[in-house]
């Protein structure tokens, strides 16, 4: 598989954003979680990732449709990432997985802690499966909170055979209304502020942020500043990889 460096690096950042602060072990928790798990690949031969925030490990069920990918072994990541999974994906793949659950996290964390339970990610992949041969794959993604619905427990993706028309890559759904949402543009404006997609637009130009200031007629500490958000926001390590990635996802 070509290595994505860019999606290496990006995929460190959301590690770090996931588990931030989840040092709390709830074992009852996570047995329950792997026990659902188990059940969904057995009775709908799919693969079943339950990942564990705070540990930095995930727990695969893998079912039948695991044999389709050559996986069928496939029980243990010491990551939050499910390596082997990802690496039957493309470069391209990759990376629009990460700029979907990026633009899910932030969705998400603009919710109501009592609400944030309701939302999970469906997305369309493309995969190789074991015989060398390509066919789309149906990923749902959902979060488990702790109980202060402050931070992400547990991670649950759900793999299996795409069996129906799904149009578009990714979409937010609330499990309680039904209601969809596709990630498009207008979808990921929780990402980034109108003034910080300014912000980068004039970087992506190459203006210097004595330009930017003078042409938004702010001060160079506030371009600063966005800069540094607009970092943070899309977990890049700079400006460059920021206008690269917010490309993207058809910010600027």
């Amino acid at each position: 598989m070509v290595i994505n460096n860019h999606f290496e690096s990006n995929r460190k950042k959301l590690d770090g954003l996931l588990r931030t602060d989840n040092t709390y072990a709830d074992l009852t928790a996570l047995q329950r979680l792997r026990n659902y798990a188990e059940t969904m690949a057995e009775i709908e031969n799919v693969i079943v990732v339950v990942s564990d925030m705070a540990n930095g490990k995930s727990h695969i069920s893998a079912g039948e449709f695991a044999r389709s990918l050559g996986i069928s072994d496939y029980q243990h990541e010491d990551s939050i990432w499910e390596n082997r999974i990802l690496s039957l994906m493309s470069a391209e793949e990759q990376e629009a997985k990460y700029i979907a659950e990026l633009s899910f996290f932030h969705f998400v964390k603009h919710q109501p802690k009592n609400r944030k339970g309701n939302y999970h990610l469906l997305s369309k992949l493309r995969f190789r499966f074991g015989d060398g041969s390509l066919h789309d794959v149906f990923h749902r993604m959902h979060y488990i909170y702790d109980d202060g619905r402050n931070n992400v427990r547990y991670a649950v993706c759900i793999y299996g055979p795409l069996s129906f028309d799904f149009k578009g890559r990714s979409m937010i759904v609330n499990s309680v209304t039904g209601i969809t949402e596709e990630i498009t543009p207008a979808g990921r404006d929780a990402i980034l502020s109108k003034r910080e997609r300014q912000v980068l637009s004039l970087i992506d130009t190459g203006m210097k942020s004595a330009e930017i200031a003078d042409k938004l007629n702010i001060s160079t500490h506030t371009v600063s500043r966005h800069r540094q958000e607009i970092i943070k926001k899309l977990q890049v390590k700079n400006t460059h990889e920021a206008c690269r990635i917010a490309k993207s996802m058809e910010l600027i």
